[in-house]
């Protein structure tokens, strides 16, 4: 197989900057797997048209494609303001829900007064200007007390670290959203604020209950999720997790987030769950056509320690070279997987699926033994697919699926490479010599491990391996 094949995948999110059929296109064949919605910016026609663009971009290219739906949670924001507010320490402020901008009360996009508690921070501006929750006034208001010198503007967001949510992070905004897209062409959701393995629950009950066959990405990016304990279990409990490292940053400290970033990756592999890291990986591409040394030391950290995918945001949402970013990732990407193997973990798939995992590390190991060409992984569901990959093989996962949902959600994970065939005794096998035939391989003998199930298109039915040789 060719050698510029990346195993750590690309998600892209869908703007302003990227919206024609064309860009869609040209992103997809340069190496985009999956595309972003962003909901917090999103409308319903906008969203619709992308689907459509991403769907017939990936049957012009001939890859399967994931599209996820990123809720935009309980993003607190201020309301509208007459104009930009200067603010100094010492000064008081009032935050009210139900007001319009008058002076020192500003509007905000949320009932805080239900929420927060005296004494609790609360930053402003992304972070910018650190408050202090001073007293709650009324049914709808609040007052908090500046700690720094700053500027304040309409619509900037507001971080809660040590508020309390109470489970009630799915907003009537999200709900609106959902049953829009239970019925659309949608992989996966991304849940904003996770504070508990309970959200994840609630969400799923929610798409089940609307019919959506959609996988659920925990956004992490608040304090609470990080405890130790919280986040095993919101990896259990979850389908993949983002490392959302913006609001995280300000919720917790910048220095906090790498270490975070490291302990969810390696709890999405021990528990072979979608690992993707976002925020700003690139972002000084929104205006200059190459990376930061810092950057590409950030893209490639990522990479060694095995995260699935990596997520690009204003940076083709928004910025002037949203090709070049993606072109300049995949670079990285290849050469750091290309030079330096994934960084090992002591711990593997600890959940029920004994025999599917152990069966996922044998053909792993045997195929990196017998230095095969790829392994071919037959899957319903994308499970046995997922669980070779949360070995991190070096070398192509070849996934063969019924279920064109299933083929659309390995395309975000790691090494990957998902095609949509029927059912059958020999699908792995016949689609393997179907590649022989058109030079998908490197080598005109190829050698390739097998991982299917005696039952054909039953889930949770892999018992098998077999090694093959096609010429």
């Amino acid at each position: 197989m060719s050698a510029i094949f990346k195993r750590t995948k690309i998600l892209a999110t869908v703007g302003p900057a990227c919206d024609s059929p064309e860009q869609i296109e040209e992103m997809l064949a340069s190496g985009v797997n999956g595309f972003r919605l962003n909901f917090s910016h999103a409308t319903f026609e906008g969203a619709a048209t992308a689907i459509e663009n991403v769907r017939n971009a990936s049957r012009n290219v001939g890859k399967p494609v994931a599209v996820l739906q990123d809720l935009q949670g309980p993003k607190v924001r201020l309301g509208m303001l007459n104009e930009n507010l200067t603010v100094a320490k010492g000064d008081e402020l009032t935050l009210d829900y139900a007001a319009e901008h008058d002076g020192t009360t500003l509007p905000v996009q949320y009932n805080l007064a239900e929420k927060v508690r005296t004494g609790e921070p609360l930053y402003l501006f992304d972070g910018k200007v650190k408050t202090i929750v001073s007293g709650i006034v009324s049914e709808t208001a609040i007052t908090v007390r500046v700690e720094n010198d700053g500027v304040l503007m309409s619509k900037k967001g507001i971080n809660l670290p040590e508020t309390d949510f109470g489970g009630d992070i799915i907003t009537e905004k999200d709900k609106a959203d959902l049953e829009w897209g239970a019925d659309k062409d949608i992989d996966y959701v991304s849940l904003s604020f996770v504070q508990s393995a309970d959200d994840i629950r609630n969400l799923r009950t929610m798409l089940r209950e609307k019919g959506s066959t959609a996988r659920i990405i925990a956004k992490i990016e608040t304090k609470a999720s990080i405890d130790k304990q919280a986040l095993e279990d919101i990896v259990k409990v979850s389908d993949g997790v983002m490392v959302a490292r913006g609001d995280l940053a300000v919720e917790v400290g910048p220095e906090v987030v790498p270490i975070v970033q490291r302990r969810i990756i390696a709890l999405c592999r021990k528990y072979g769950k979608l690992s993707i890291v976002a925020t700003q990986m690139m972002a000084s591409m929104v205006d200059n056509p190459e990376p930061t040394r810092a950057e590409v030391s950030d893209v490639a950290t990522a990479v060694i320690l095995g995260a699935d995918t990596v997520m690009l945001s204003d940076e083709t949402a928004m910025g002037k070279y949203p090709l070049e970013t993606i072109q300049a990732m995949k670079r990285v990407i290849v050469y750091t997987q290309d030079n330096t193997p994934p960084a090992p973990i002591t711990e593997m798939l600890g959940d029920e699926n004994t025999q599917r995992t152990a069966i996922g590390a044998a053909a792993v190991k045997l195929a990196e033994e017998l230095k095969v060409e790829a392994l071919v992984a037959e899957t319903k569901s994308g499970a046995t697919a997922r669980d070779i990959a949360a070995f991190r093989p070096n070398l192509p996962i070849i996934s063969v699926t019924s279920s064109e949902r299933t083929a659309q959600q390995l395309a975000l994970a790691y090494a990957n490479k998902s095609f949509t065939r029927p059912d059958g005794e020999k699908a792995g096998l016949e689609l393997a010599r179907e590649l022989q035939a058109q030079n998908y391989f490197d080598t005109p003998r190829t050698t390739v491990v097998i991982v299917s199930g005696r039952q054909p298109g039953l889930i949770g039915a892999t018992d098998t391996i077999r090694v093959r040789v096609l010429e």
